[in-house]
This record gives C-alpha cells, structure tokens and sequence, in this order.
C-alpha cells in the first residue's frame, strides 16, 4: 500500500509543479507588440519626414529606447533623445537627411520590463527641403501648407492611411510551454495508472496473505 501512496503523491507533486511552471510562464510570453509605425512600413513618400514613430499595444517602460533611421549609405539621422507619449514612441530626424531608402530600427523595453526590438523601412523620393527637416512636398496638403506636423503614431505626408503592422514585431506562440505541458501530462497518466495498478494487485494479495 505504502509504494502506491508514494506514487499519488509524486504525481499530485507533479502536477502542482507543471501548472505553476504553465502559468508563471504565461505573463513572461506576454510581451508588447507593435501595432503599426510611422511613416508605414513599405511605403513611400513625399519627403523626408522630420519624426518617425511606432505605436505599440502598451506604453512601453520609458527605459533604454532607441531609434535609429538609417539612410542607403548606413548613416544615422536621428536627432536628439526619444520620446515616449501614451503608447507611441517617436524620434526626430536631423535636418538635410537625403532622398532615398530608409530603415528604422527600434528598440524597446516592453511594459512587462522584457527588452523588444524590430524594424521596418521605407523610402523618401525628396530629402528634407525645411530648416526643421520637415516634410515639404510638391503638392502639400492645406495642413502642411499651414505648418502641422504629423502627429506620433499618424501616417507621414505622402505615406498610405493604412496603418501597417511593423514586421518582426510579433512574438512566437509559446510552444515549448505546450510541449512541456504534453509531456507533463502524459507522466500523470502513466503515474496514475500505476498506482491504480499497485493499489489492485495490493488487493488481491491481502486475502492470500492472512
């Protein structure tokens, strides 16, 4: 009787253990996700922009950001520290910043104090042509025209209205957690039969013995 009772307890032992692995594991995969960026990622337009930015599902620890806006040549144009309103983090850009290619890559720590980082590109057909590095178009909108700059987490002059996901932003489903789990509970069925096994053959010996 005392080998089955062991084998019980070493498998509600075992399942304590794999349900507080399951669910201490849970919040650490929850990390933020960016939900679109400034200009879209992919697209083009108009001109240099003079902020870039990218609009996360959570306000992020304002700790350790950065942004960088590389041009064809590798050259940085980011212009002064990182600032982070609400859920949106943006990053100015120096003036003179040429026509071209750009990649913005970001880096973050997540509001559950996990580091997160990603990037995203797009491409200006006209360098920046104002004092502040602003946007000046050929066809400038009435709002450009009168000095508004685009708010953070809003599409750039020139860039499409739909926001677009940031690639490599999202994070992988946790499936090692589910393997773990599987294998957790393939051990519980394979203790549990085992005791039931232990307690019946117990059973049947009882009589022979007296």
């Amino acid at each position: 009787m005392r080998p089955a009772r062991q084998l019980v307890a070493t498998a509600v032992a075992a399942l304590l253990f794999t349900a507080t692995v399951i669910f201490g594991a849970a919040p650490a995969s929850a990390h933020d996700v960016a939900e679109s960026t400034s200009p879209t990622g992919g697209s083009t337009v108009a001109a240099v922009p003079d902020t870039v930015s990218v609009t996360f599902n959570n306000r992020p620890l304002a700790l350790g950001a950065s942004i960088a806006v590389n041009d064809a040549s590798g050259q940085n144009w980011a212009d002064g520290p990182v600032e982070i309103v609400d859920a949106v983090v943006s990053q100015k850009l120096s003036p003179g910043a040429p026509a071209g290619k750009y990649t913005v890559v970001w880096r973050v720590v997540s509001s559950d104090s996990h580091p997160i980082e990603g990037n995203f590109t797009f491409t200006a057909q006209a360098g920046s042509t104002t004092p502040g590095g602003g946007t000046a178009s050929a066809s400038p909108s009435p709002a450009a025209s009168a000095g508004t700059v685009p708010s953070a987490g809003t599409a750039a002059p020139g860039a499409s209205a739909t926001p677009e996901k940031a690639p490599d932003a999202s994070q992988p489903f946790p499936w090692s957690i589910v393997g773990f789990a599987v294998v957790a509970l393939a051990l519980l069925v394979f203790l549990g039969v085992t005791a039931r096994r232990k307690l019946a053959a117990g059973n049947d010996e009882e009589p022979g013995g007296e």
